[in-house]
C-alpha cells in the first residue's frame, strides 16, 4: 500500500500506517481518501486522533483502549456548515459543525497539517453554500407560480389554465432576490427582459 502521499507534511509514517488500513475499511464505493492529519500531542503521543479528508466527507477517528479501538465520526459534506481553525502555541484546532448542529474538533494538530484541513473544508463550505442557495432560487421560483391554498375553491381557475403571472409582482420578487445576494445582477436584468418580453 502506496502511503506516500498521506507523508507530506510530517506525518508520522507508522501513525499513518495505522489508520490507513482502518480507514480503507469504512471507505464507501467510488470514495478517494484525499489527507489524513494525525494529532501531535506535547507530552506522550501514543494514540493520537486523526482528521481523515475524502471526495464525499470528513471523518475524525479516536482510538479508544489503548489504540485497540477505533471510533469514527463524520460529516458528508452537504451536512457541512461551518468550520472553525484556531492556531496556538503547541498545535491547532479544528472545529466543525454541521447544519444539524452536530460538532466535533481535534486539538494538537500540527498547524500545516491544520490548515490543510481547513482549507479544503473552507472549499466545501463555499460549493455546499452555493447548493443551498440555488436550491432556495429554484423554491422560492416555484412557489412564485402556484394558486394559493387560502383561495376559496369558486374564485380558483376552473378550467386546466397556465396560471397568468403579474409581472409587476413577479419583478418585484426578482428585485427582492438580488437585493438578498440570491441572484446576480446579470440573472436579474436577463430575467427581467424575459418578463417584459411577455407583456
Amino acid at each position: 500500500m502506496d502511503i506516500s502521499k498521506y507523508i507530506n507534511d510530517n506525518q508520522d509514517e507508522k501513525d499513518i500506517e495505522k489508520i490507513l488500513d482502518k480507514l480503507n475499511g469504512i471507505l464507501m464505493n467510488a470514495e478517494e481518501l484525499i489527507y489524513i492529519a494525525v494529532q501531535k500531542k506535547p507530552a506522550i503521543n501514543i494514540s493520537p486522533d486523526y482528521v481523515a479528508i475524502t471526495d464525499k466527507r470528513i471523518i475524525f477517528c479516536r482510538p479508544k483502549n489503548l489504540g485497540l479501538s477505533m471510533e469514527f465520526q463524520d460529516f458528508i459534506w452537504r451536512d457541512l456548515k461551518d468550520c472553525n481553525l484556531k492556531e496556538n502555541m503547541l498545535g491547532a484546532t479544528i472545529t466543525v459543525k454541521t447544519i444539524h448542529n452536530l460538532t466535533s474538533e481535534i486539538d494538537y494538530l500540527p498547524k500545516t497539517q491544520a490548515r490543510k484541513i481547513y482549507s479544503y473544508c473552507q472549499e466545501q463550505e463555499e460549493i455546499q453554500n452555493e447548493i443551498r442557495r440555488q436550491r432556495e432560487i429554484e423554491v422560492i421560483k416555484a412557489s412564485a407560480g402556484r394558486i394559493s391554498l387560502d383561495t376559496p375553491q369558486s374564485q380558483q381557475p376552473t378550467e386546466e389554465k397556465p396560471v397568468q403571472e403579474d409581472p409587476v409582482e413577479t419583478l418585484s420578487k426578482l428585485k427582492k432576490l438580488m437585493d438578498n445576494f440570491l441572484i446576480t445582477r446579470d440573472e436579474y436584468e436577463a430575467k427581467k427582459q424575459e418578463v417584459l418580453s411577455r407583456m
